[in-house]
């Protein structure tokens, strides 16, 4: 019988296969005069979205920093040179261990609405959705997470000050960084928004017009920013000059923030979710992410099917079909945990799975309309961002940030320099209208004053007696089914590059189509799932831009690896 539907035998044995190691690890301890992480052979790895953040981050590891520092000094020079993916007007979560004591944290720097938000507040008279007002402009932005969340970081859990860690960033700021094809092709796709405000219309292109590859894009403006942050900590942000411009130029603009909004944001410090797969142990985020429990619901339901013998087109199809009701529950029951009843250990439980899995037919897939289908179309997302850090010590840290729509809301308040998100279209504008990402959403995720927006972002840990994963990848709706094929493919034996390398397959329920990448599934297996009865919709371009860090702690072998698909840098020293 399987080990995976016996939890308790599971357990006995990741205890013995753990002691075993502890006890190997006691010995050369004793007899060697090293200290345990020197033992655990732990290096200082860094994986990210672009080569200046790796560098920066490194360059603090270097400097006697730990992982939590260069997770600061990671994201602040990400805000600079990914205006199309996160910055300080936006917000994330990251997932941290420290070593001395091995407890994990999710600090969650989510945004949330303004006080003066409500439930209808992207509707006409008639009850409909306004097109675009929840994904451009000032009245699109949540309150900024990002900066308090790298404060927090800094003094609760690194060793060097902040205007250390602050300062490559705004170095990059003033001085500039050069323009490349993934920002021309983002900048192009949202220019019509861009060109709606001065400020950004003067920052990110040329004359009104996509900057040639090459041009130095400087932001002095956001320089000033974050030597303000550097100064004066949280109140460089939240309070004083700096925030009376925020929100003096949101209002002018539509929006409808207050000095209230910023001066009462608070980051959350929350116990991540974990569970125990196939002899792994997983840690991953938890609302107002729904990450960790849509990931648990996919796990558990494969495992109900783990006796089976399936071919490789039954394998790929019960896969989908986990998919489809993990992200069905994620629609119906989640939102922010601080505002509404989420039942996370039932979602989350191997009985619950094993009923969700008995409608699952081998023969056919099963339509949506099954479960009151919703017809909608889904955009494609190369918004977010993702590094990965380890230390020697073996402190970890995995953060996945946004500001939601490449280059968020297009806004920028005069004299801030500061992008702000879009992320109130996270919200569900109306109860089964989908959002940019063609997520569905129902009461849970509703708008409300002072909630935090229902995500996908899913930093994730995964470990066993032989192995540390870290993982996470940017890509909206898709990220939460990229980490489990990350980690699926770890759980295979793949190496750190064939794991950010694979093609990737996703389902997200609605719309009922199977997306996947170019050379995903062959013709053969097309044609297997069509026969089912499954919708196919081939994307012309890959997506994802996955960063992992891979340990071994049999040989003590740290590898990183960024994903071929976009240009970041990953780094082991």
């Amino acid at each position: 019988m399987s080990n995976a539907k016996h939890p308790e035998r599971n357990g006995l044995v990741c205890v013995f296969l753990l002691i075993r190691h502890l006890v190997y690890l006691l010995i050369l301890f004793l007899f060697s005069g090293t200290s345990f992480a020197e033992l655990a052979g732990y290096r200082n790895a860094i994986a990210s979205a672009h080569a200046s953040a790796s560098e920066a981050g490194m360059q603090i590891l270097r400097d006697g920093g730990n992982a939590f520092d260069a997770a600061v000094t990671v994201a602040a020079v990400l805000a600079v040179v990914e205006p199309y993916s996160s910055g300080i007007g936006g917000g994330g979560f990251w997932l941290l261990q420290r070593a001395s004591d091995g407890s994990q944290v999710m600090i969650d720097g989510r945004e949330r609405a303004p006080l003066a938000a409500h439930r209808d507040m992207y509707l006409d008279t008639k009850g409909r959705v306004i097109q675009g007002a929840s994904i451009n402009g000032a009245l699109a932005a949540g309150i900024p997470g990002q900066i308090a969340a790298l404060v927090h970081i800094q003094k609760k859990y690194g060793s060097l000050p902040l205007p250390r860690l602050l300062q490559p960033a705004i170095l990059l700021a003033r001085n500039g960084f050069v323009i490349d094809a993934i920002y021309q092709r983002l900048a192009r796709f949202r220019q019509d928004a861009i060109l709606q405000s001065t400020e950004a219309r003067r920052i990110f292109l040329v004359d009104g017009h996509i900057p040639a590859t090459g041009h130095l894009l400087k932001q002095p403006e956001l320089a000033n920013t974050l030597e303000l942050v550097a100064e004066q900590g949280r109140d460089g942000f939240y309070a004083g000059e700096l925030a009376k411009k925020l929100v003096a130029s949101v209002r002018s603009a539509g929006g409808i923030w207050t000095d209230r909004d910023l001066r009462e944001y608070q980051i959350v410090e929350r116990e991540p979710v974990q569970w125990q797969w196939r002899g792994l142990h997983i840690t991953s985020a938890t609302l107002p992410s729904s990450g960790g429990i849509v990931l648990a619901q996919i796990m558990n339901i494969l495992d109900e099917f783990e006796d089976v013998s399936l071919t490789d087109i039954q394998k790929i199809h019960v896969l989908i079909e986990a998919m489809r009701r993990a992200y069905r529950d994620r629609a119906i029951y989640m939102g922010d945990i601080d505002h509404v009843k989420v039942k996370v250990a039932k979602l989350m439980s191997q009985h619950y799975a094993g009923k969700k899995s008995m409608d699952i037919d081998m023969q056919k897939a099963t339509p949506s309309t099954f479960f009151d289908e919703i017809n909608r179309n889904v955009q494609e997302s190369d918004n977010t961002t993702h590094y990965s850090i380890l230390d020697r010590q073996g402190n970890r840290v995995s953060a996945t940030l946004s500001i939601n729509y490449p280059f968020g809301s297009g806004f920028v308040p005069e004299g801030t320099g500061v992008l702000l998100n879009d992320e109130m279209d996270d919200f569900s504008l109306r109860p089964g209208t989908p959002n940019a990402y063609g997520l569905i959403g129902g009461e849970a995720n509703a708008i409300a004053p002072a909630k935090r927006m229902l995500s996908s972002m899913s930093p994730t840990f995964v470990e066993d007696s032989n192995k540390l994963l870290i993982i996470g990848t940017p890509g909206g709706s898709r990220i939460i089914t990229m980490v489990f094929q990350g980690i699926l493919a770890m759980y295979q034996g793949m190496d750190a590059d064939e794991i950010v390398a694979r093609r990737r397959i996703h389902h997200q329920y609605l719309p009922d189509v199977i997306q996947f990448e170019p050379d995903a599934l062959t013709a053969q297996q097309q044609v297997q799932l069509k026969a089912l009865g499954h919708q196919l919709q081939p994307l012309d371009r890959p997506f994802g831009n996955m960063q992992l860090i891979l340990h071994d702690k049999v040989t003590g072998r740290t590898s990183a690896a960024s994903d071929p698909r976009g240009i970041g840098l990953s780094i082991v020293d």
